[in-house]
């Protein structure tokens, strides 16, 4: 009985200590992110929320700057943050549902769902567009033509707004830029185009089919396709530039589209999400989805380099599984390891500064502080 006693104890001290060394090399991460935020981010100006991820839990999560400028509300995890190109990720997950359904197939072209698109002489399957290799050519490729549609002009007040619908009138009857399944062409276009037709299909807007079939099942109660430009959104991150240094200026625009960005979220609800990779909830076959989820839709690399595919809205070369978003007022990044249960999100509110500053550096700082068992560190 005594042995067992000294055992026990033995055991006890030894977790003991292995949880106090974890203890002081959190600590170690959090001065090494709070070094990378004061090199950008001032206490009275926008700024970031940052949140790693390990085994299902946040191992740091911490928000530098304010929400609102003008306020002075601090950035907190339950700020809500427009997340521009990591929504495409979600917009995927709702066509693979209604694939999964059998609703749609994924080699139908979408042209058999929604006729109104141009006649483009060429299949252009949804699959195609889940990988930008659909050829629709992106905003650059049309700037012209948009200058000169219905969406320009003179208004007074909201009306300047440019809603989804109105926008997909338009690119709707853009020709292609170039073959369909030849080249990886990231097309933001392709995206609202897949936004329409998750609604055609299934007589939803996609914010309520995504809060009916992800978020309310998930329990991310605070994430949601924006409809509305003019929408009041409790705990929202505004967004902002800064033309020079010190200065601060509130950046707007008039364009509102959904699919290829429009989601809003917090750092606390993109921890369920990531969580669900790992432990797979919807669809009929939950790790099938998944699995799914994490193809690369088409076997040909976005560079000569062969390393990036593109698999629904994620980056991938079969270690990590990333995307940014980069628009009007916001900066986002969710990059995941899944091989080491790891992954990092950051939000940041301002496009004048750098949120991969954070998350591509975490997994080499986390390395560095032995937090991290996996092999090469370097995103890229």
């Amino acid at each position: 009985m005594h042995r067992l006693v000294q055992a026990l104890t033995i055991g006890l001290l030894l977790n003991s200590g292995k949880a106090v060394a974890q203890n002081n090399q959190i600590m170690l991460l959090e001065k090494r992110m709070d070094a990378i935020a004061e090199k950008s981010i001032s206490p009275d100006g926008p700024g970031c929320s940052i949140g790693i991820i390990q085994n299902r839990e946040f191992i740091f999560k911490k928000s530098y700057g304010l929400a609102n400028v003008e306020h002075q509300i601090p950035l907190s995890s339950q700020s809500v943050f427009r997340m521009a190109s990591v929504s495409k990720q979600f917009t995927a997950f709702a066509v693979l549902l209604l694939a999964d359904d059998g609703a749609i197939a994924l080699t139908d072209d979408i042209r058999q769902h929604l006729p109104e698109l141009k006649e483009y002489g060429k299949k252009i399957s949804i699959n195609s567009l889940l990988g930008h290799f659909s050829g629709l050519g992106d905003f650059e490729d049309h700037l012209s033509t948009l200058r000169e549609s219905s969406l320009s002009g003179f208004f007074i007040g909201s009306e300047q707004f440019v809603s989804n619908s109105e926008y997909y009138s338009v690119i709707k009857d853009f020709p292609l830029v170039h073959e369909p399944d030849t080249t990886m062409e990231y097309s933001n276009h392709g995206y609202i185009i897949l936004a329409k037709l998750v609604e055609r299909i299934s007589g939803l807007t996609i914010r309520e089919f995504t809060n009916k079939r992800i978020f309310k099942p998930l329990g991310m109660n605070h994430t949601f396709f924006s409809d509305s430009a003019e929408e009041i959104i409790p705990n929202r991150a505004s967004g902002y530039r800064s033309p020079e240094a010190g200065k601060q200026r509130n950046h707007l625009t008039a364009l509102h589209t959904i699919g290829d960005g429009g989601l809003f979220s917090t750092i606390d609800d993109m921890l369920i999400w990531d969580n669900h990779f790992n432990d797979p909830k919807l669809g009929k076959d939950p790790k099938a989805l998944i699995a799914l989820m994490n193809k690369p839709n088409v076997n040909v690399p976005e560079s000569d380099e062969g390393k990036w595919y593109y698999a629904n809205g994620q980056n991938t070369d079969g270690r990590y599984f990333f995307h940014n978003g980069g628009w009007v007022g916001t900066g986002t990044s969710y990059i995941r390891r899944p091989d080491t249960q790891t992954s990092v999100v950051g939000m940041c509110n301002s496009v004048s500064l750098s949120v991969n500053d954070f998350t591509y550096a975490t997994f080499e700082i986390l390395a560095d502080l032995k937090l991290w068992d996996g092999e090469d560190p370097s995103v890229y």
